[in-house]
């Protein structure tokens, strides 16, 4: 009897810990391949400050696999940059990243199985921003063990969540901005920016990286190789702006107010000039699709949202237009 109840206790410890998403064309991977019909565009800009081979031996030299040309572009396509001990890459769009349905973007990174599903994994930090300058870390979790240091042979990708380079070559790693909805000083309806950050898998105190309980990230380590650390392979987008209402939004000449916006209730009020009054009002969703027109009769209406699916919308009256959030 205590033998069975031992075995449970390993079994339920063990779920415990493999408590996420498993590896690409397993049933329940969120991993998405590079060829999907998701992605809409790529980075299109790419800036990469390099980190040392070994961040322990500075004299090691820097990273050097790859320019920063190499993750601009459809996965699988350019090669891949590497990024060095806590390298850092920060990637730019031709337009915004939005919160909509489901996951938004995913970072590609080279890894590879070792014997499925262990696979030889570097990790990276995810963060994004809206204006360039305050940028905002997804919250990772890893369950990998951090006492000994992780083997080259592999780990379980189960163990960790929010870490780019979960799956392996050819595969993304999905992320959703609802989780950043509420970080104050970022319109994840309008992310220009990603950012990604190299875990230093050190199990040594003086060089780890942490997740958001406190734990170490272990993985591979040291790497002290010109292709050391993360190598980034692209950025793919799923929701992004369409150009078309990018372009209308940077030439518009204001004369529409919505309040409160963004909003939470079934109602919003919408506010004209005067010059607008019997103008056709169109709303857009981001993709550029007309989801209803109608002619306005007051500079006052009501614009019942019950029905609207949280997130980005534009209330159009000629070449005048106007954001609505929905949240």
């Amino acid at each position: 009897m205590k033998f069975f109840a031992f075995v449970l206790f390993i079994f339920f410890n063990f779920l415990a810990q493999a408590q996420f998403a498993p590896a690409a064309n397993q049933v329940g991977t969120t991993a998405i391949s590079n060829d999907s019909s998701s992605f809409v565009a790529w980075a299109t800009g790419c800036v990469i400050q390099h980190g040392y081979m070994d961040i322990a031996v500075k004299d090691s030299g820097y990273a050097s696999v790859g320019t920063e040309s190499s993750a601009i572009g459809m996965a699988g396509q350019n090669g891949v940059v590497s990024l060095g001990d806590s390298g850092v890459a920060t990637l730019t769009f031709q337009n915004p990243i939005y919160n909509g349905q489901g996951f938004d973007f995913a970072v590609f990174e080279n890894g590879f199985y070792t014997q499925s599903p262990l696979a030889f994994l570097e990790f990276a930090f995810v963060e994004v921003s809206s204006d360039g300058n305050n940028f905002f870390r997804f919250p990772v979790t890893s369950n990998i063990q951090d006492t000994t240091q992780v083997p080259m042979t592999g780990v379980d990708c189960s163990l960790v969540n929010n870490l780019a380079g979960k799956y392996v070559f050819g595969y993304g790693t999905p992320f959703d901005l609802e989780e950043l909805k509420n970080e104050i000083g970022l319109d994840v309806n309008s992310i220009t920016h990603v950012r990604l950050v190299d875990v230093v898998g050190s199990v040594k105190t003086q060089f780890a990286t942490h997740d958001q309980f406190g734990s170490k990230i272990n993985d591979p380590y040291p790497t002290p190789f010109a292709s050391s650390g993360f190598d980034l392979d692209a950025v793919g987008v799923i929701n992004q702006v369409n150009t078309t209402v990018v372009e209308e939004i940077r030439n518009t000449k204001y004369g529409i107010r919505v309040f409160p916006n963004p909003s939470s209730s079934d109602d919003v009020t919408l506010k004209v000039n005067e010059e607008l009054v019997g103008e056709r009002l169109k709303l857009i969703d981001v993709t550029g699709k007309i989801l209803s027109e109608e002619q306005i009769q007051s500079q006052y209406s009501i614009l019942n949202t019950q029905y609207f699916p949280k997130g980005i919308y534009f209330l159009s009256v000629g070449v005048r237009i106007a954001k609505l959030i929905i949240e």
